[in-house]
């Protein structure tokens, strides 16, 4: 019987290929759970309503957080907010953006509503005009029995506004070989819904200068 024992060398490959057998099952088992190791700058999570490392002279996230709670607080001062005995009712009208930035503009007033339904304690109530279309259809279904209803079906309740809540965005630019600017008006309005008259108007303005553009969508 050969009992020689194996050499160094025989030892060191047989090591070798233990070795690329593990390398490869592991390869295996995380591809197999979906498990990917990317290289390069991991992502970093920043508050809204701080400017990031990747930023332009444009509108940004950190723009929207501080225009939008400084009108919602605005708002919430004039005396046809604070002193109504029953609260009023407000629709959105959309936002017009006339600056060069291809944004989200209704985010806007999307936000300024949503801070006071949180933070105005029933002061005001808004309608949800952009929903007509679903809820004529939910109308038309108990009127024609198919769906229950709490209530006499033949009855509309939909309320009319007592105010609409718009705004607008508009802006400077400047472009030279030493970089560019961009400044920005913010303004918005709450608007009788009767006479037409104008019963708050606020705003904000920032202006930011850089190197280089960014690309917003």
């Amino acid at each position: 019987m050969n009992t020689r024992k194996p050499t160094a060398a025989q030892r060191l490959l047989l090591a070798a290929s233990l070795l690329s057998a593990l390398v490869l099952i592991s390869a295996c088992s995380s591809t197999s759970k979906g498990v990917q190791y990317p290289s390069g700058v991991p992502v970093v999570e920043v508050n809204p309503d701080e400017r990031g490392s990747v930023a332009g002279t444009g509108i940004e996230s950190q723009d929207l957080v501080a225009v939008t709670d400084k009108m919602a607080r605005s708002i919430l001062g004039i005396p046809q907010i604070a002193n109504a005995v029953t609260p009023p009712v407000i629709i959105l009208d959309p936002v017009v953006n006339d600056t060069r930035f291809a944004i989200q503009k209704d985010m806007f007033l999307d936000r300024i509503r949503i801070s006071l339904n949180q933070k105005a304690a029933g002061k005001v109530t808004f309608l949800a005009r952009d929903r007509m279309a679903a809820l004529q259809r939910e109308q038309q279904l108990k009127q024609s029995g198919q769906v229950t209803a709490s209530a006499d079906p033949n009855t509309v309740e939909f309320k009319g506004a007592d105010y609409f809540l718009t705004g607008k965005l508009s802006s400077l630019s400047t472009r030279t070989s030493q970089g560019l600017s961009d400044y920005v008006m913010y303004s918005f309005q709450l608007i009788n819904a009767r006479t037409s008259a104008i019963v708050w108007e606020d705003m904000a303005e920032i202006k930011k200068q850089g190197l280089e553009d960014a690309a917003y969508r």
